[in-house]
């Protein structure tokens, strides 16, 4: 499936804790931007680095990717699933095989992809439309992310999603190739 079939694409870290989590939501987002999503929603603590961090990579990197805080994200997530306005899918060890959810998960609303941080509600295992696994093994959030969007929202590989930005990697099997629009 290409990416330019998917409606918008939200993924949502629950739980941030400010000090604990800086590094791992960090990535989080970074990963999400990378492989597709249009933006991540953090809840939790609230994190202003995050946010720049995020909003610093995409304005050097380029493509458009939102990033913002959501004070109640479970009153977010019950309003976007009423009446089925959104697909929540809520990545977890505990759910259904990845490859088999994939082919069931709906590509034509908006998806709002749910990775905890704390101990998840168990109200998040009802909500969701798909609680899904990549693996029923402890491993990083990130890594399932990368996995799961990789395999839902299909080959990233399309230069033209990051334009705009400030810096450019040029894919090299040698060295490193980078250039720097700000210098042109």
């Amino acid at each position: 499936m290409a990416r330019a079939q998917l409606p918008r694409l939200s993924v949502l870290r629950l739980g941030h804790r400010r000090e604990r989590d800086k590094r791992i939501t960090s990535h989080l987002g970074l990963t999400a931007r990378a492989f597709g999503a249009d933006e991540v929603v953090l809840a939790g603590e609230e994190d202003p680095s995050a946010l720049e961090t995020w909003k610093s990579v995409t304005e050097r990197f380029g493509g458009s990717f939102d990033c913002r805080y959501e004070p109640k994200p479970m009153a977010w997530l019950r309003s976007s699933s009423k009446d089925g306005e959104a697909t929540i899918v809520h990545l977890t060890m505990y759910g259904q095989p990845w490859r088999e959810a994939i082919t069931e998960i709906s590509t034509d609303k908006p998806a709002i992809v749910v990775v905890g941080g704390t101990k998840v509600p168990s109200e998040m295992f009802h909500l969701s439309n798909h609680n899904v696994s990549v693996g029923n093994q402890p491993h990083s959030e990130v890594a399932a992310l990368a996995v799961f969007l990789d395999s839902w929202v299909g080959p990233i590989d399309d230069p033209s999603r990051f334009e705009g930005g400030l810096i450019e990697v040029v894919p090299s099997t040698r060295g490193k190739i980078v250039i720097n629009h700000e210098e042109e």
